[in-house]
């Protein structure tokens, strides 16, 4: 009967939003002992504040002479000084975020800072309007919050911090910004959530280095005049200085890392590999982030940086220069260095300045001072500074350059002398590095001239291409590491692939005499090798290698440049053979593998050579002893010679189409295959030498479970293929059909065999494949 005497309280309205603050505004210290009443009292701050700034209004309105007006309109009315305040809403009539400040003030000890930076993360990452986040940034409550002297070797309070300050970042804009900067004048003075958030860029944690990251972007993305000079003038332009100190000594310790790699296991050392290298490449792409905000003082600041304390330091060793600091790398870290710095980051400048370094020694005069008068004089500081010494001697076709300043600092010819290095992991990375600048399209017009394959690709001259220029050269050097010897690693030997690939594409898929005989003798050795194991105690499993390695082998030869990734460079250095216990059959089989593996690249680069495509299917090369000659027509390669060869072994059939092969006059490379079964043969009735055959293009799968079927609902119904084949002659027309029938009805007597058994109700163990069960 008392019931009526209680009502529920609505923890959602402004009359229990009013008691909440009250309460916590009796409090005057906070301590261990009222620590939880405090907490929970925040607590419910913050739910009701993210509740109104939904679905009450009442929270966030003011009452300005008798009218209701939001917080953004009062802001505008007493900016123009039109009205004054005359009663406000309840969130700025008890000043809830200056409440907060006090909290944090009279805290004595009671660890209250971690929950209260929570509590408001919460609350600004959940405020929608524009109204709520308008006020919460304003009255400098936010500032005051974020210079507060906090304790951040207790507990993970930095990482509550840390939080908090990424909210706040991701709720300005370019109206909103201006609430968090001191202005004197015509520039900014003070910046808390910035400066702030910078003392935290070398901090430990992987989870607050991202959020500092992710905290810069926003406020680079958002700023305006006054603040991007504040960020690109001292002391914080020291950021953009520190961020590529710090990826000169992840580089230095990359190559310790890649020098030391033979004092671990092959799995620690690649494992080791990937971290550093991930690491490296993220900053990259951070860098490449601030560029991308599109703000020349920013992108100035950070491609100066960049070429002043990273690039230079790099490519100096790299071209024999005078040591720098003790911070030299090994060639083929230099090299993996410059390649990602050119895919991530990129940029004309950067692209630029690489290419000018490296083809200076080939650069007639114009193009010297054209690229010399891209640059931003800062580039130029290191040239001045560095000791005087005469040019090496000139490079074929290089002209005279005694009156330029930079021309005593590169050594003429350096980056062929790489690329035709005997190293072979030296020479296809300087390789990579000068095709991966040829791609770029940031490359300047006179630059890109030097290293030009379209030319070729053309049938053009192009006298200043070094490219085209030395291409027989450098595609020797290319077929020296395919033809060379272990320790070279399979890895190697398939990155030279890719390599050929490419290059060939642009000479027209031509070699020369000398390298073409070159590559075939390539060729035969691994022949020999493969037959060599067939005597081995894995001779069983080199059909299954060739089947596994095929379609890899392809997808690694035909991969763009653009997604290769550069740390193949480094995977150089961990691959190196072992030979272990030869007796082994564990050595055994890698051997096995690895000689398959290279077998299958050279089939694959000869196909390439001698007809412009790679080969499709495993199992190319067939005898042509029982091939009828033949022609047909594909739609994309145009009339063909070719062998037609049906072929029945067991309850398998298979037609084959077969090319005569470019070195073997007695052996063929497959270049169809269909199913025997359902061709059904027919010789046109107008053209005699015509014989048209039915392909059948449905394929069935097994639904492989515990009940193996065919699914038969789970296919849309396919058209039959057609192939129409010509022959010399009516006679040799009719000897192709008589031969498929009599291949196919082998076929079909195996299969009856097969069923034999079952027909005669003989159920003596045996499966249908003839295999035992």
């Amino acid at each position: 009967m008392w019931r009526f005497l209680w009502r529920s309280i609505d923890r959602f309205s402004l009359q229990y939003f009013k008691h909440v603050i009250n309460e916590l505004q009796k409090i005057k210290v906070v301590d261990m002992y009222n620590r939880e009443l405090v907490v929970d009292l925040l607590q419910s701050i913050v739910e009701i504040v993210t509740y109104g700034d939904r679905q009450d209004s009442q929270i966030f309105e003011y009452e300005i002479l008798g009218s209701s007006f939001s917080v953004y309109s009062l802001i505008l009315v007493i900016f123009k000084d039109l009205f004054f305040l005359v009663s406000a809403g309840a969130f700025m009539e008890h000043q809830v975020l200056a409440e907060f400040v006090r909290v944090l003030k009279i805290s004595k000890n009671s660890r209250i800072e971690a929950p209260l930076l929570q509590y408001l993360s919460i609350m600004i990452q959940n405020m929608d309007s524009e109204y709520a986040i308008y006020y919460c940034l304003s009255n400098d409550y936010v500032n005051n919050i974020i210079t507060h002297p906090y304790k951040f070797d207790v507990g993970d309070l930095a990482q509550y911090y840390i939080s908090f300050l990424r909210s706040v970042s991701n709720k300005i804009n370019g109206d909103t910004l201006c609430l968090l900067v001191k202005v004197h004048g015509d520039a900014v003075v003070s910046f808390p959530l910035y400066s702030e958030a910078l003392k935290f860029t070398q901090h430990g944690e992987k989870m607050i280095q991202t959020a500092i990251r992710a905290l810069t972007l926003n406020i680079y993305n958002v700023s305006d005049d006054m603040v991007y000079q504040f960020i690109t003038t001292p002391p914080f332009s020291k950021y953009f200085s520190d961020l590529v100190h710090s990826l000169k000594e992840q580089c230095i310790h990359l190559d310790n890392l890649v020098q030391a790699l033979e004092e671990m296991g092959i799995n620690q050392r690649r494992k080791e590999l990937l971290l550093k290298t991930d690491r490296l490449v993220d900053d990259l792409y951070y860098l490449k982030d601030i560029l991308c905000v599109g703000e020349s003082r920013l992108s100035n600041v950070v491609t100066q940086n960049v070429i002043n304390l990273l690039l230079f330091p790099i490519l100096h060793p790299l071209l024999q220069l005078r040591q720098s600091g003790g911070s030299n790398l090994s060639p083929i870290t230099s090299l993996y260095i410059v390649s990602c710095l050119i895919q991530v980051i990129g940029g004309k400048s950067i692209v630029n300045y690489v290419a000018g370094v490296l083809l200076y020694p080939y650069m007639s005069s114009s193009v010297r001072d054209a690229w010399e008068a891209c640059l931003s004089s800062a580039v130029f500081n290191h040239f001045n500074d560095m000791e005087k010494s005469p040019c090496s001697t000139k490079s074929e076709g290089a002209e005279s350059v005694n009156g330029s300043p930079l021309c005593r600092h590169f050594p003429e010819g350096r980056i062929l002398d790489l690329i035709l290095s005997d190293n072979h992991s030296l020479s296809l990375a300087s390789l990579f590095l000068l095709l991966t600048l040829t791609e770029s399209q940031d490359l300047e017009d006179k630059l890109a001239s030097m290293v030009s394959l379209s030319a070729m690709q053309h049938g053009m001259v192009m006298e200043e291409s070094i490219l085209v220029k030395f291409m027989p050269q450098i595609l020797n050097a290319l077929l020296n590491v395919l033809a060379s010897e272990p320790p070279t690693t399979v890895q190697i030997k398939w990155h030279t692939g890719w390599f050929l690939r490419k290059l060939l594409i642009f000479q027209g898929i031509r070699l020369d005499e000398h390298n073409f005989h070159l590559f075939n003798n390539s060729f035969e050795r691994s022949c020999i090798c493969v037959e060599k194991e067939l005597d081995g105690c894995w001779f069983d499993h080199i059909i299954d290698v060739l089947r596994n390695e095929w379609a890899s082998c392809k997808t690694a030869l035909e991969e763009s440049s653009q997604s290769k990734d550069p740390l193949f460079l480094l995977e150089f250095t961990i691959c190196q053979i072992t030979d272990g216990d030869a007796t082994s059959s564990h050595v055994a089989w890698q051997r096995m593998v690895d000689v398959v593996k290279v077998f299958i690249l050279h089939l694959q680069l000869k196909a390439f050579i001698s007809k412009g495509e790679f080969l499709e299917n495993f199992g190319s090369e067939v005898s042509l002893a029982s091939g009828i000659p033949c022609r047909i027509a594909f739609s994309n390669a145009g009339t063909r010679d070719i062998y037609l060869i049906p072929v029945a072994r067991g309850i398998s059939g298979k037609l084959l189409l077969v090319e005569k092969h470019p070195f073997r006059s007695q052996r063929g490379v497959v270049i169809a295959i269909a199913p025997l079964a359902g061709l059904s043969p027919k010789i046109d009735e107008d053209q005699p030498t015509w014989l048209h055959l039915r392909i059948r293009e449905f394929e069935p799968r097994l639904n492989v479970g515990k009940n193996r079927s065919y699914n038969t609902k789970a296919f849309d119904q396919v058209a039959d293929g057609r192939w129409t084949i010509g022959f010399p002659n009516a006679k040799a027309c009719d000897t192709a059909r008589l031969a498929i029938l009599e291949e196919a009805s082998k076929q079909k007597s195996s299969v009856g065999n097969a069923l034999g058994p079952l027909f005669q109700n003989d159920y003596g163990g045996g499966s249908p494949d003839g295999q035992d069960g």
